[in-house]
């Protein structure tokens, strides 16, 4: 064997390695999902108590990880607190964050069931007593003063550029 044919042989088997690593690092990656750094702890755990990434391990790891940090930080606020946006978008963020994360490291679709499940009860529970400002169409006066004004407006309009062609008398 001469040493370009060795060569060629050793760079196939080289080449041949490198792309069976990357496959083999590419199904870890997809069976697990994302890269973050808790994927592998989430993943190793619903393979340990379910067999594979159930919603049933998304219930028990967004109540135990998500859920209980979000419960904590409101019951630091007060009441009254709870339904002012800039006391609780961080730790509303946060709580999503928190489920979108652990969707995506189980390959599990988001938003799904249970995560809108769980906004839900969020809202029932320590938003239900905020106030809600909702659009409500103005009083009858009102709606009839704009509507009449534009429609009174047009013959005056009409008038003044009639009045005005008539006495320019061809001179503008």
């Amino acid at each position: 064997m001469t040493a370009t044919s060795s060569s060629f042989l050793f760079s196939g088997c080289f080449v041949t390695l490198l792309i069976w690593g990357y496959h083999s690092t590419e199904m870890t990656v997809t069976i697990c999902g994302n890269n973050s750094h808790h994927c592998q702890e989430y993943c190793s755990f619903c393979y340990n108590f379910y067999g594979a990434p159930t919603m049933d391990c998304l219930s028990i790891m967004l109540d135990h990880l998500c859920l209980l940090k979000f419960d904590g930080a409101m019951a630091s606020l007060n009441n009254t607190d709870w339904c002012s946006w800039g006391n609780v978008s961080v730790l509303y963020s946060n709580l999503s964050l928190c489920t979108e994360e652990i969707s995506d490291c189980l390959v599990i679709p988001w938003p799904n069931q249970l995560v809108e499940q769980t906004f839900v009860d969020i809202h029932s529970r320590f938003f239900k007593d905020c106030p809600t400002e909702q659009l409500s169409d103005p009083p009858p006066v009102i709606v009839f003063a704009l509507v009449i004004t534009p429609i009174c407006l047009i013959p005056v309009m009409v008038s003044l550029v009639v009045l005005k062609t008539k006495n320019a008398d061809g001179s503008s």
